[in-house]
């Protein structure tokens, strides 16, 4: 696989892997699972907002009170 960069991104992406010690390709595919944890971590935070607001809203809105 081929990925093309912008002249900018290159040039982070060379000063990441040369701060790590890796290669370029190897940079690329620790950014590409961080991405992906965090995102992942996101949506899990999300759907548990949205879960305990639906359990606890109504006890929250008396507390409020």
């Amino acid at each position: 696989m081929n990925v093309r960069l912008t002249s900018e991104a290159d040039t982070v992406l060379s000063a990441m892997a040369e701060q790590q010690g890796i290669s370029k390709n190897e940079a690329i595919n620790r950014a590409i699972l961080e991405q992906g944890s965090r995102s992942a971590h996101r949506e899990d935070v999300r759907r548990l907002a949205r879960q305990t607001a639906e359990d606890y809203g109504r006890l929250l809105s008396r507390l409020a009170r």
